[in-house]
């Protein structure tokens, strides 16, 4: 199992905060780490659950994106354990 983790930053659409991500992509492939990153660092303005469905979309595996949006904690998980 290789397991890749990320943080990036992201803009809340509703008031153009920033808000810090992390990401945990689980799975037996080899993922590259240049596209982790090109990927997460090219988004600009995007809600958590879109991000979760589309990072799935383009890497598969199991993945977990953890936030604090404003004074609440939000998880997502995608793919399977």
């Amino acid at each position: 199992m290789n397991i890749y983790k990320f943080r990036f930053d992201c803009e809340c659409p509703n008031n153009n905060e920033r808000i810090q991500y992390s990401v945990e992509i689980s799975t037996t492939r080899t993922v590259m780490v240049e596209n982790i990153a090109a990927h997460f660092l090219s988004l600009t303005s995007a809600f958590h659950e879109d991000i979760a469905d589309e990072a799935f979309q383009k890497f598969g595996g199991h993945q977990v994106i953890k936030a604090h949006h404003h004074g609440v904690d939000v998880e997502t998980r995608r793919g399977d354990q």
